[in-house]
Formats: structure tokens, C-alpha cells, sequence
């Protein structure tokens, strides 16, 4: 009687077997985890024609950004949800112990009626463009073509909704001493009709139905948080200094510093589509396409800063800066 083979036990992930080293806790817990990549014309096992399955083969699968291995991106950080967690618990400690400190020295009373009336206007309704950052980053989750993408748009996803928590722990905290400003109450009506949002609104509002994954992520993470990142961050934190509000300036610093290690892993996803040649065009494309609804978004936005002249020509050139290390 024949004996069948006898399968010798893998020490890993088969598809991670045949390497000469043993896998990183990177790759053992990030590679290879998307189930519906396995076939194209029916992503989740069903009738290819359901709508999902009809979403994910159009606005995925045949997504005009292309690459014949997309499950060989790697983030160059290698984070992963044990270590995101250790470094934002020091950077979240590092914020509300800002906030603490500012509050006992009672920072807020020290501030000029102007800037608070600035804050109502400019500052607190961030919250809904930070969550709309996070709607996009979560949508870049659900619709990229590799578990490394989508671990990446996750923890982006992840700093957007605590830049959302950091706004309206400080929106709260400004009401208890300016009740009549309509901190807390007065946000969304600035968000709908101030000029100054506007931009934002048309910019990230048309972002958010994006539904190629590539053109989405272009748009998202090429545009709409570079632009963001220089007007509403870095433009912002700099007029709160030149207005005696250091606690603002360090909060968005603090912001400043998720958003470095966001460029870090799109830099080097623009970086492999451009191994394939016709990706280039399709990305300039979308360039075209979202670039100068964030120039006016910024515009109109720094345009309405106090005592911070040039704020706008700054956070363009920085955007365009940025958009030139990667090749565009």
C-alpha cells in the first residue's frame, strides 16, 4: 500500500516560506491579508455581478493607477498596530499633558478678544475638515489593492480622528471662558458659510467621491493633507504664536509630526507606481485635475489669517515643494 507524502510543517505564512530569513513581526502581521484579491472577476466569492463585487472590480481592479505587484509595497516605517499604539500613546500624553499644563496656567483668559474671535472662526470648526481627512483616509482602507496600503491609510485614518478629539477637547475648553463667542455651538455655521472654509468644503467634499482607489489616493494624500498640513496646521500654529497662543502653536505641531510619517509611506507608493511607465501621466493627470482647488482653498483660507502676510504664496510653494521631491 502506498504512503502519501508526508507535508513538512512551515515555520511561517506560506507566503512568506520561501524567504532565507525569518519574517518580521512587520510582515507576519501586514502582508497578504486581503481574502477578495484572490479573484478579480469575483472579488468576494459571489456573483461576480453584485454591487460590491461590481465596485471593487471598477474602481479597484481596474483602477487607471496600475502595477503588477501591489502586495510588494512595505511602509518604510513598518508600523504595525502594537507599535502605532506605543508611539501615539507618548505623543497623545505629550498633547494632553500640553493642554493640562496651558489650562492651570489659565492661558485662555490671557488671550485678546481678537484672536478668540479668530479661533471661533478659523480654529474650532477644523473638526469637521479633520473628519472629513478621516472619512477619506477610511475609504482609502476599504478600496486599496494591498493589506501594506491599507494598514498605512488606517493609522492615517487613526491621526486624523485624534486631530478631530485634540479640536474639540480644545473647542470645550475655550467656551468655558468665552461663552459668547459660540464656541461649541457656532461650527458648523462658520464650516457651511464663512469664505475662509469654503475651499475646504469644494476641495474635500468632491475628494471624498473620488472612488478610484489611485485617483483617490492622489488626491487625498498628494493634495488635500499637503495643503491642509501648510494652511491649517503650520499657517494657523503660526499666527496663534504671533497672537500670544503658544499652547495652539505646539498642538499643531504636535499634528505636524503625524503628517511626517503620512508623506513617508505616499512617497514611497508614488515611488513604486512610477516603476510602471504610464503611471506617470495618470497621476499628472489627477494633479491637474485637484491642485488648483486646493491653491484656492488655501487662498481663501490663509487670506483670512491675522497678522501672518504671505501665509498663502508659503503653504502653495510648500505644496508644490513637496510635490517636486516626489517628481511631479
Amino acid at each position: 500500500m502506498e504512503h502519501s507524502e508526508v507535508l513538512k510543517p512551515l515555520k511561517t505564512w506560506s507566503h512568506l516560506a520561501g524567504r532565507r530569513r525569518k519574517p518580521s513581526e512587520y510582515e507576519v502581521v501586514s502582508t497578504n491579508l486581503i481574502f477578495n484579491l484572490a479573484n478579480p472577476e469575483a472579488p468576494f466569492e459571489l456573483d461576480s455581478n453584485i454591487d460590491t463585487a461590481q465596485w471593487f472590480k471598477r474602481y479597484r481592479n481596474a483602477s487607471a493607477l496600475t502595477h503588477p505587484d501591489w502586495g510588494a509595497f512595505r511602509d518604510p516605517d513598518e508600523t504595525i498596530y502594537r507599535t502605532y499604539n506605543l508611539l501615539q500613546d507618548g505623543q497623545e500624553t505629550y498633547v494632553y499633558g500640553l493642554m493640562d499644563q496651558f489650562s492651570a496656567r489659565g492661558h485662555d483668559a490671557l488671550l485678546a478678544h481678537p484672536w478668540t474671535e479668530s479661533l471661533a472662526r478659523l480654529y474650532t470648526p477644523a473638526r469637521f475638515l479633520f473628519h472629513a481627512l478621516q472619512m477619506g483616509a477610511g475609504y482609502l482602507a476599504h478600496i486599496s489593492p494591498a493589506s501594506t496600503i491599507v494598514n498605512c491609510a488606517v493609522f492615517q485614518m487613526a491621526d486624523s480622528f485624534r486631530w478631530v478629539t485634540h479640536t474639540a477637547y480644545r473647542t470645550k475648553e475655550l467656551s468655558y471662558t468665552f461663552k459668547d463667542l459660540g464656541f461649541g455651538r457656532d461650527e458648523r455655521q462658520h464650516w457651511e458659510q464663512d469664505p475662509a472654509w469654503q475651499g475646504w468644503r469644494r476641495l474635500i467634499e468632491q475628494a471624498l467621491v473620488a472612488w478610484d482607489w489611485g485617483e483617490s489616493f492622489v488626491a487625498l494624500n498628494l493634495v488635500v493633507r499637503p495643503a491642509v498640513e501648510e494652511a491649517v496646521l503650520r499657517g494657523l500654529g503660526q499666527a496663534g504664536r504671533n497672537n500670544g497662543d503658544t499652547l495652539l502653536g505646539l498642538l499643531t505641531d504636535a499634528q505636524l509630526a503625524d503628517a511626517q510619517r503620512q508623506h513617508r509611506w505616499a512617497v514611497k507608493l508614488v515611488a513604486m507606481a512610477l516603476e510602471q511607465e504610464t503611471n506617470r501621466a495618470v497621476i499628472a493627470g489627477w494633479l491637474d485635475k485637484w491642485v488648483p482647488m486646493a491653491d484656492e482653498a488655501i487662498e481663501a483660507y490663509c487670506a483670512a489669517l491675522p497678522d501672518v502676510p504671505g501665509a498663502g504664496v508659503e503653504a502653495s510653494a510648500a505644496t508644490r515643494n513637496f510635490r517636486r521631491t516626489i517628481g511631479f
